[in-house]
């Protein structure tokens, strides 16, 4: 399959090359996107056939529900309906931006886009050349994250088209995603609603909303095989880079040490090490490749840096990554939430 490619500027969008992909998706072909947490990959959610071609060009499996991206609130009356007041006061807050709400699904949404489910999850991107695409396109759009399934979610689109070039019909490049991590998913069919997915908006900042908001237990757990997920990372391995991932969780020192420790003895075995770390410790580290994500002072940085660490550690061919852990306020959470998807939840208390 020939992928047609084109990358854009955002801030003087090049609208020949928009229309051209949205094309595509009109035929019932599929593009990878620009969006302000990851690069999405999409196609009509209204077509049966074309959303199949999403999970068969993913390797994606087709009981992991996809999101359906939308560029106005008033697509929302074809897609779904019992719309709370809740639910319209975080649209009214967060979009466009990185949020996904669940609302219950009209039948004009095929089953294979939301899993079998009677729900759907709905999002309005911030990226105007997003926002753009399903305005041309005329419909909404269906996407999950434009990887190879179980990878590393890319952010900029050399990993798009590192991935899927030969198996979409069209790449639409634009800047790289500057939150880095998924959108935070909410679901409003539940009162109080409830976050199955942390992101790009905080629990802090839905509480402002809603104060009753809470955050599903299993969100940081690892799942069980009969899990039915309700919305996309719930289920399986998420977000893992090739070698082998372990997390050390404990104090600053503590980690610091466990991580040497483990470092020399991966060492004297010949295995090349990575290790992420964060500006503050990363001198601290006696051997190996050291990536640092960025300050604790600005853990929006080490969310955007993360995804892209581990498949930069992927093209260096390392045996094994050890990471440090981070706190989980904030966006945090969805920090330690990737992590440890990626990890398979191979976790170093010390």
């Amino acid at each position: 399959m020939k992928t047609e490619i084109a990358v854009i500027d955002e801030k003087n969008i090049d609208m020949s090359k928009v229309k051209k992909a949205a094309a595509i998706i009109r035929r019932g072909g599929v593009v990878a996107f620009p969006t302000e947490t990851v690069y999405g990959l999409g196609a009509n959610a209204f077509d049966e056939e074309a959303v199949k071609k999403i999970f068969i060009a993913k390797g994606r499996p087709q009981d992991n529900p996809l999101i359906v991206h939308i560029q106005s609130v008033d697509e929302l009356e074809n897609l779904v309906y019992d719309i709370s007041d809740v639910a319209k006061k975080l649209m009214n807050k967060f979009f466009p931006g990185p949020i996904t709400i669940i609302l219950n699904k009209k039948e004009s949404i095929p089953d294979v886009t939301s899993a079998g489910l009677k729900t759907i999850g709905i999002r309005m991107p911030k990226n105007k050349i997003a926002l753009a695409l399903i305005k041309e396109s005329g419909v909404p759009i269906a996407a999950p994250s434009a990887n190879i399934s179980g990878r590393p979610s890319p952010t900029d689109v050399e990993r798009c088209i590192e991935d899927l070039e030969g198996r979409v019909e069209g790449i639409l490049g634009g800047p790289c995603s500057e939150i880095g991590v998924e959108s935070t998913i909410v679901d409003c069919t539940v009162e109080p609603p409830c976050v199955l997915r942390p992101g790009g908006i905080t629990l802090e900042q839905l509480r402002e909303v809603d104060i009753d908001i809470y955050m599903d237990k299993a969100i940081m757990q690892k799942p069980s095989k009969d899990l039915k997920p309700k919305a996309p990372g719930m289920k399986y391995r998420h977000y893992a880079p090739k070698a082998p991932l372990k997390i050390i969780e404990g104090n600053v020192e503590q980690t610091v040490a466990k991580i040497n420790e483990m470092l020399q003895n991966y060492i004297d075995d010949n295995k090349k090490v990575g290790i992420l770390a964060c500006d503050e410790t990363k001198s601290r580290y006696k051997d190996g490749i050291v990536l640092s994500l960025g300050s604790l002072d600005n853990m929006q940085e080490i969310a955007s840096n993360l995804f892209e660490a581990l498949r930069h550690l992927d093209d260096l061919d390392v045996d094994i990554i050890l990471s440090e852990s981070f706190e989980e306020r904030g966006i945090g959470v969805a920090i330690m939430n990737r992590l440890r998807k990626a990890a398979g939840f191979n976790i170093v208390r010390v």
